[in-house]
């Protein structure tokens, strides 16, 4: 059983930067999987923000972060991390980390308890 345990979330401004951690504890081998971050704003559904294959390095990006967002990770640590720049207020969120098997929502599970990103305009 993987646990996934999100940080990093916290106040910025407008143009800002932040950077979110995504740390594995337990069955930490994720060879085969993707690791994704999504992100919930009020009233709003979960959306995929970006995510990474462990084994490739391959990311996928939303549209609406390309450009801004990038996704690494480090393996000796099993961390994901997000970094963000050039925030916009539209991204305020609860964002969260999970493990998936593919693209779709669904297919992702081992969910964290999330981290609250608020960008102030």
């Amino acid at each position: 059983q993987v646990r996934l345990v999100e940080s990093g979330g916290g106040l910025a401004q407008t143009g800002g930067s932040l950077r979110l951690s995504c740390a594995a504890s337990g069955r930490t081998f994720f060879s085969g999987f993707i690791i994704g971050w999504f992100r919930q704003a009020p009233g709003k559904g979960r959306e995929f923000v970006a995510g990474i294959w462990w084994g490739s390095g391959t990311t996928h990006y939303a549209d609406s972060v390309k450009g801004r967002f990038t996704i690494s990770r480090a393996n000796d640590q099993s961390t994901v991390y997000l970094e963000m720049n050039s925030l916009k207020p539209e991204d305020t969120a609860v964002y969260y980390c999970a493990r998936g098997s593919g693209l779709s929502s669904t297919d992702f599970g081992s969910w964290g308890q999330g981290t609250q990103v608020t960008v102030s305009s």
